[in-house]
């Protein structure tokens, strides 16, 4: 079978289609129980509970550097990077004793804060080229010009919140 330069372009076309549609299943955050029952028996007093989710990062597609009339660097020379992840549910229960003065009110305090979707952005860098576009009045010469330097700040986005409680038997 004979392969033309057509039919291979469409064969690679088809190829990364396919994978660009296929992304794999990835989870928010992996639920952790952190295990604390070791301290319990050898120390012999109550330990809280804490159950929380490792967040799992999903890093996207980087900025694309865009090329300006009369520039020889693009811009920006480092791209900025979004990076994605869900904050897991993360509980905290704790036995409280003597809540009212009386053994019989022993209670759970507990910290909880619900999941959250958190955003960030690497910084980026932009560089000025110490010279400048070919100039026809020096011979076609490029001349020489102060550099630039600049840093696209890191951004970091999210609203994680907590909620306190505290229960007593009934």
């Amino acid at each position: 079978m004979k392969m033309t330069a057509r039919g291979s372009i469409a064969a690679l076309m088809t190829c990364m289609a396919a994978a660009g549609a296929a992304t794999p299943a990835v989870a928010d955050s992996v639920p952790v129980g952190v295990p604390l029952d070791a301290v319990k028996t050898t120390l012999g007093v109550d330990t809280p509970r804490v159950a929380t989710g490792v967040p799992v990062p999903v890093v996207g597609a980087p900025e694309a550097p865009r090329h300006h009339t009369g520039d020889m660097l693009p811009t920006p020379l480092l791209p900025v990077v979004p990076i994605g992840t869900e904050l897991g549910d993360t509980l905290v229960t704790s036995p409280v004793p003597n809540l009212l003065g009386a053994p019989e009110t022993d209670g759970e305090g507990s910290l909880e804060s619900p999941a959250g979707t958190l955003r960030t952005r690497t910084p980026g860098l932009l560089v000025g080229s110490p010279l400048t576009m070919p100039d026809g009045s020096n011979s076609g010469l490029p001349n020489l010009t102060t550099p630039e330097l600049g840093l696209i700040a890191p951004e970091l986005t999210g609203a994680p919140s907590a909620l306190l409680g505290l229960a007593t038997p009934r």
